[in-house]
């Protein structure tokens, strides 16, 4: 008996076979909408989740304020490492009768303000900006309490030291007014 020739195998193509496809991703639990409506191409991006969620809608001249913020604190710090004397004598309308050592301190503890407001320009987690926010928030409150005991207890007020405590209490608000925004819950549309 002569053996019967076997027809040329043909593979099938399931990527081009509809019913194989939809029958796979069925399988696999991907295409259809899950709990949240969302329709999930891939395995992957179903375990991962949808990263558009986690995107943080930022206000407008969040990252402009914070730029402007952190050059405000870097320049401020500078000065007063360098020129503590000069930076008293600005505030205050006084020669500085105490060491300049004090200043100096200040001035390293708003360099260190300042790298954090850099740090937070150039990240995208909303818990980092909200933070930065906060720190700066802080700092501005406790700066316009120190600077209103110190002019009560000098007994005067000069037009430098009033500009600085309205630059406070604006600086303030404009931080605050961002930090709510930003931890706000979006609008579901």
């Amino acid at each position: 008996m002569a053996a019967k020739p076997h027809p040329p195998l043909m593979k099938k193509h399931s990527q081009t076979d509809l019913v194989s496809r939809l029958k796979t991703r069925k399988i696999l639990g991907v295409g259809g909408e899950d709990d949240d409506g969302e329709v999930h191409r891939s395995k992957i991006s179903q375990m991962l989740g949808n990263e558009i969620k986690f995107a943080v809608r930022e206000p407008v001249g969040l990252r402009l304020w914070i730029l402007f913020s952190a050059v405000v604190f870097t320049v401020m710090a500078l000065m007063a490492l360098a020129f503590p004397n000069q930076l008293y004598e600005v505030v205050f309308d006084q020669e500085q009768t105490a060491t300049s050592i004090s200043i100096r301190l200040y001035g390293g503890a708003i360099l260190s303000l300042s790298l954090i407001l850099w740090n937070g320009l150039y990240t995208v987690e909303k818990v980092i900006i909200q933070w930065t926010l906060l720190s700066e928030a802080c700092y501005f409150a406790i700066q316009f309490l120190v600077t209103s005991i110190t002019l009560v207890e000098l007994g005067h007020l000069t037009n430098p030291a009033l500009l600085l405590l309205l630059s406070r209490v604006f600086f303030l608000t404009v931080t605050l007014s961002y930090y709510y925004h930003l931890g706000r819950r979006p609008k579901k549309i």
